[in-house]
């Protein structure tokens, strides 16, 4: 008798825990349509979609060696959301990255270089830092260059790092200090002459730039962009150690982090909002790489991505984390292309060198 009981008790509470995440599951899977700007939890749903898919395909396989029927309640979830899974992982491969390009392609890199901070604390390293973006970017001998969280100073000109090689840029200079002197924010260099370049101005700090390209007799509209971030600081490092451990100020260290999340999750949907615009009105065929600073299984991916192709998910495999802190689930750098547009090859670089990895792509234009 007991042990019946507690076989049944435990079938209930099984099913009521894969009952919890099929709802979830299915909220997240509403992504595209529910902008953060009017229910921002969302986000944070978005932010656990590939666990939720991970306990999804573990209850399936648990209900089909118990209970076949009940493993209906997971499949039917799964097949529901089949967008939130085909974003979350790259099927396709990943070959060895050539250096050499192949006829008519151009090769494009994307990175945020965490303002030529480095990862190192050690002052000599910090002072080579600079070089050594510089150095790990031109190796790949792209033809574009498209960085977030760049600077530029009078005592420090780092767009002279890349001028030699490549001396058509348009730099958003969304930050400035000193009287002008320093100036941060994207920026995007170009081997190919730029005949039009324009910044879409965000309404809280940021911006979207653009650049259209003279490549042979073809004209190719290239963006940029950093979104809102979290901002988060020391502190904040601290406060999410904090929940980890479930110290007595854990509570506490939840709701500031929860302020700053809200904040940022409502200015990237209006963000996201005008980049779609932008991308809309562009009477060429276009790139959009950046930071977007969320998942892909977020309203932020949807409504940029909107039709084009994710180079990642062409020409990788695998989870693809492009920001190294936090979760292996975070990948939040993006070069997004127009279906005019094919993808030859891709590879992420992890040079330790900023909390970001850098992706690069070849990429043909098709006639």
């Amino acid at each position: 008798m007991a042990k019946g009981w507690i076989r049944r008790t435990t079938k209930k509470v099984f099913i009521v825990i894969n009952a919890i995440v099929v709802l979830l599951f299915l909220i997240a899977a509403l992504s595209p349509y529910i902008n953060p700007q009017d229910f921002w939890l969302h986000g944070f749903i978005a932010l656990a979609t590939p666990y939720l898919i991970l306990l999804l395909i573990l209850f399936l396989l648990f209900w089909l060696i118990t209970k076949p029927m009940i493993a209906l309640m997971p499949l039917i979830a799964l097949l529901i959301g089949w967008q939130q899974i085909a974003v979350v992982f790259a099927w396709t491969g990943n070959s060895i990255f050539t250096k050499r390009k192949a006829e008519n392609h151009f090769r494009i890199v994307n990175w945020n270089i965490q303002s030529f901070n480095g990862l190192s604390k050690n002052v000599l390293a910090k002072k080579m830092v600079r070089d050594e973006v510089a150095s790990s970017i031109l190796k790949t001998y792209p033809d574009i260059i498209c960085l977030q969280e760049f600077n530029n100073a009078a005592s420090e000109n780092n767009i002279s790092l890349f001028s030699n090689t490549h001396p058509y840029y348009v730099f958003s200079k969304d930050h400035q200090r000193n009287d002008g002197t320093y100036q941060s924010g994207c920026i995007i260099f170009s081997k190919y002459p730029i005949i039009h370049s324009d910044r879409v101005e965000f309404p809280s700090e940021e911006s979207l730039i653009y650049a259209d390209l003279l490549k042979g007799d073809d004209t190719i509209r290239i963006f940029t962009t950093h979104l809102q971030s979290f901002k988060f600081k020391k502190k904040d490092y601290a406060d999410i150690e904090k929940i980890k451990e479930t110290k007595e100020s854990a509570f506490g260290a939840s709701l500031s982090l929860m302020r700053k999340m809200k904040a940022a999750y409502k200015k990237r949907g209006e963000q996201a909002t005008m980049v779609n615009i932008a991308l809309d009105r562009s009477p060429y065929p276009s790139i959009i790489t950046g930071d977007f600073n969320d998942v892909p299984n977020s309203y932020t991916y949807f409504n940029i991505r909107g039709n084009k192709n994710d180079a990642f998910l062409e020409r990788s495999f695998g989870l693809g984390r492009t920001f190294i802190s936090l979760a292996p689930t975070l990948r939040i750098d993006y070069i997004l292309l127009d279906k005019q547009f094919e993808v030859k090859q891709f590879d992420m670089v992890d040079e330790a060198l900023s909390d970001h990895i850098m992706l690069v792509a070849d990429i043909r234009l098709k006639k």
